[in-house]
């Protein structure tokens, strides 16, 4: 047979060829004649087998007509003898997958050869049998697969096993009787056996958790030999306790004497297996941790790689939740360091930075800065990373930790790493006030040399929000205005900005500003050019009439509170004209809910909407033009807020119906968007009938039924309610559709001329207090949360009672609130016992709000939060608080 590489000398120097280089389809089916042969050359067939095999994986396809040909040659090896060959005629014909016509011919020699004296024939035609058949002649075949299942060779029982996985996924109801013959596997003494009966005896199982349970309970006993098995066991030893553990109150741990009892087990991948079971549960305590952690420090100085890699890789897992239960390992760690596998050697380093404690950390810099040149970039980011939270966690050590970053800065890397180093330092700025000076310090000297435009216009940026709050803002000064003479156009228009924010915050600086600004006048860029000429008329460069401080301060600092995307499209859908354009009138949703959802080729929509003009800040835009065309609906003011649809009909039903709820100042407007998918009926003088005696705030005080509403023919019915001025009224509105019937005649499509009336009841409708908040982030949060001030801020604690986990517990919090979370804080860290939000938007009456929560969870998972609220206005505020305290 063909090896995969040979090697040939040519010239002293070693090349590596490959047997398959440069061979064509068409020569290998010529090839393949040989199967015709009289005398078959078994070594020659296997070369041939094997090229097809190589073109097949390769992504080769054969027609039709050459898959049938090559199935047909292949089939005449069967009168061979050679077991070699045999094997290849196994495998191509799995891989040629025949169709059903065709399965027919081989079949026949396939059962012959199940039934075979030959355990290696009889274990390959299963596979092949159980691969390529279908659910008839399985029924056939069934006894035959029972009797390998239990059968003494090893091979052929793992082959009927492994085979009963596979078919487990098409034909579950012949698998699930084989139970007994599975059970009785389990028993076996060969390894392979145990493993593949087991897994599929609980794939069997595996929709019944009380039979799992009863399994998990048998097998850990005692009665499982096999390590692979073992291992197997453990995972759903796992599960089970997993799932009782969210149905039990009392806090103990079925089984956990089981996983403890693997960690002296005298197989590694079973003692590994387990330790990482145990450090994996919810809520797992130090105590259960310690047995664990006891066997993987015993790892940590295995002569096998593979051993001290698992065991570094599950310790630093473990080190995200509890750093204090591995301190023990510390001593054990600082010698992988030196590691020859770097992957080992990173695990350790970031590792060490999470459990490490303050005396430690000069040490640990010393041994990482030798580290850091022997690893590629992508570990480099995880120890940029590690070091990062290491000086959060001990702001005394600012300095080294500091050094250390801004000497990375200067050494080779990519992108990539370099953007790491960059954020790091920008954070620990921002959190560590005397980090400031010498930071941006580190970023000015980093700019000077720096090959990437978009950190080079980050760092400027972060300059003109900072430097002109340190002590000396002149001498950034001279880095900035460099970039003017050295850098592309885009750098060069930051720097203008840049350049721009220090005159207009540090007085003293002003006129040298105005005579750089003035010099960028005669820029070969237009966009700088453009800048310069725009600071000086705001700053006053010009002898123009200057803005006011708070003015100029918005201008300059102040976050964006529109979607770019909704200003981009809003400005090209301005028609230019006496009146100028105004940025109040861009929605300021975050994510706007298309009015209708996009149309499957051949289908209508069924919202009831025709679509609207492209763009996702066209959807309020549409829905406020659609409302003010309604005469009963033109005095109702500007439209705050459009939810997205909401079915009152399940998939299928007669009638599909969804409602938009438009919320204005002192009115909600219910639009029912429906649909008629029966083909042979006409519906007329359509309304929807609304109970609102669950909603006690609210009067209805208009409607607007449809006149017609043929077949799939989308059309909308409106319900106006008026609700007390700048209350968050909230309630249940209970729904009923009524309508006139008209039978259609479908030879004409003519309508009969009576009717009858009928009524759909319809599923209920909710206005929430997240209905009253549009989602509008903030590019900046600590900024934003500064600049608001504490005048209106209220501060609360609240219990959020039992939770499976935070994420559900934060999940909950912001689906209450409807506000937008800021810089991926709703996303929770595994296993996280304490976790930050930051929300922001705007509530009602266009107040902006931003919101703090920290949320904590103990042993007995339940939930804490603190609840710190900033507004515009005290009572939003308080508003907030109430929404929460009520929800």
């Amino acid at each position: 047979m063909a090896q995969p590489f040979v090697k040939k000398d040519d010239d002293d120097e070693e090349a590596e060829y490959s047997p398959f280089l440069g061979i064509e389809k068409g020569a290998v089916l010529q090839e393949a004649r040989v199967f015709n042969d009289p005398q078959l050359d078994p070594r020659r067939c296997s070369q041939v087998i094997t090229k097809l095999l190589y073109l097949l994986n390769q992504g080769e396809t054969f027609t039709k007509v050459e898959a049938t040909e090559v199935f047909f040659a292949v089939t005449k090896l069967f009168q061979s003898r050679d077991i070699g060959l045999r094997r290849m005629v196994y495998l191509m014909i799995k891989e040629l997958s025949p169709s059903a016509d065709e399965v027919i011919i081989v079949t026949s020699s396939l059962m012959k050869d199940m039934n075979s004296k030959t355990d290696m024939y009889r274990a390959n035609a299963i596979r092949v049998l159980c691969r390529i058949t279908d659910g008839t002649l399985l029924t056939q075949i069934e006894r035959y697969l029972k009797q390998a299942i239990v059968d003494k060779n090893p091979v052929v029982a793992s082959a009927a096993l492994v085979s009963g996985i596979h078919i487990l996924q098409t034909n579950p109801e012949i698998v699930k009787r084989w139970s007994n013959e599975v059970q009785e596997a389990v028993q076996s003494r060969a390894a392979l056996v145990q493993f593949h009966a087991l897994a599929l005896l609980h794939q069997i199982r595996q929709n019944d958790r009380l039979a799992v349970s009863k399994l998990v309970t048998s097998l850990t006993r005692g009665s499982v030999r096999s390590p692979l098995a073992q291992c197997l066991l453990i995972r759903y030893t796992s599960q089970v306790i997993h799932e009782s553990a969210s149905n039990s109150q009392t806090g103990e741990r079925p089984f956990f004497d089981y996983l403890e009892s693997c960690l002296r087990h005298k197989a590694e991948m079973v003692i590994l297996e387990a330790a990482r079971a145990i450090t994996e549960l919810n809520g797992v305590t130090s105590r259960e941790l310690t047995p664990a952690i006891t066997v993987l420090q015993l790892f940590l100085s295995s002569s096998k790689p593979v051993l001290r890699f698992a065991a570094v890789r599950t310790l630093n897992k473990v080190a995200m939740t509890h750093p204090m239960a591995i301190t023990n390992c510390n001593i054990d760690m600082e010698s992988l360091i030196s590691d020859q596998n770097r992957s080992i050697a990173t695990l350790a380093i970031t590792t060490l930075l999470k459990t490490g404690n303050e005396s430690s950390v000069d040490r640990l810099m010393k041994q990482i800065t030798n580290f850091m040149s022997d690893i590629a970039d992508e570990f480099k980011i995880v120890v940029v990373e590690a070091i990062r939270s290491l000086c959060l966690k001990f702001p005394l050590k600012y300095r080294s930790l500091m050094n250390f970053l801004s000497n990375s800065l200067r050494e080779e890397g990519g992108f990539e790493y370099k953007k790491a180093i960059i954020d790091s330092i920008v954070i620990l700025i921002r959190d560590i006030p005397e980090t400031k000076e010498s930071g941006l310090l580190h970023l000015c000297e980093f700019i000077e040399d720096c090959e990437f435009t978009y950190l080079s216009t980050q760092i400027l940026h972060f300059l003109g929000i900072e430097g002109p709050k340190t002590s000396d803002p002149s001498k950034y000064i001279r880095y900035i205005y460099n970039r003017v003479h050295l850098e592309n156009a885009t750098v060069r228009a930051s720097a203008v900005s840049t350049m721009a924010k220090f005159g207009a915050q540090v007085e003293s600086l002003k006129p040298r500003i105005f005579v750089l600004l003035r010099r960028c006048l005669f820029d070969s860029d237009d966009e700088v050019r453009d800048r310069a000429t725009l600071y000086l008329n705001t700053l006053g460069g010009h002898g123009s009439e200057v803005e006011t401080d708070e003015n100029m301060n918005e201008f300059l600092f102040g976050s964006l509170e529109v979607p770019l995307v909704n200003l981009e499209t809003s400005l090209k859908n301005y028609e230019p004209s006496d009146e100028s354009f105004d940025i109040n009138s861009v929605p300021k949703e975050i994510k706007s809910q298309p009015l209708a959802e996009k149309k499957a080729p051949g289908k209508k929509s069924t919202t009831g909407l025709a679509a609207p003009p492209s763009g996702p800040a066209t959807t309020v835009d549409a829905y406020e033009r659609l409302l003010s065309s309604i005469a009963e609906f033109s005095s109702l003011g500007k439209l705050f807020k459009s939810s997205a649809p909401v079915e009152l009909t399940e998939a299928g039903t007669e009638y599909t119906v969804n409602v938009v709820k438009h919320i204005f100042d002192r009115h909600v407007v219910f639009q029912y968007n429906c649909t008629n998918t029966i083909p042979e009926v006409l519906l007329e003088n359509v309304a929807v009938i609304v109970d609102s005696s669950d909603a006690e705030e609210f009067s209805e005080v208009a409607s607007k039924p449809l006149p017609s509403l043929p077949y799939d023919s989308p059309g909308q019915t409106f319900v106006a309610f008026e609700k007390p001025d700048g209350v968050t009224a909230v309630g249940k509105f209970s729904n009923i559709l009524k309508f006139i019937v008209k039978e259609v005649d479908p030879s004409t499509g003519e309508a009969e001329e009576d009717g009858v009336e009928d009524e759909y009841q319809l599923e209920d409708l909710e206005v929430v207090a997240a209905d009253y908040i549009l989602k509008v982030g903030v590019s900046n949060f600590r900024n934003a949360w500064e600049s608001m001030g504490a005048d209106y801020e209220r501060v609360d604690e609240y219990g959020l009672g039992p939770r499976e986990n935070l994420t559900e517990a934060v999940n909950a919090v912001i689906n209450l609130l409807g506000m937008q979370p800021c810089e991926g804080t709703e996303v929770v860290p595994s296993n996280s016992r304490s976790h930050s939000c930051l929300l922001s938007g705007v509530y009602i009456g266009n107040v902006k709000v931003l919101v703090r929560l920290s949320f904590g969870i103990d042993g007995q998972r339940d939930v804490a939060m603190k609840l710190a609220v900033r507004s515009e206005d005290e009572s939003v505020s308080d508003a907030i608080h109430e929404i929460v305290a009520s929800g």
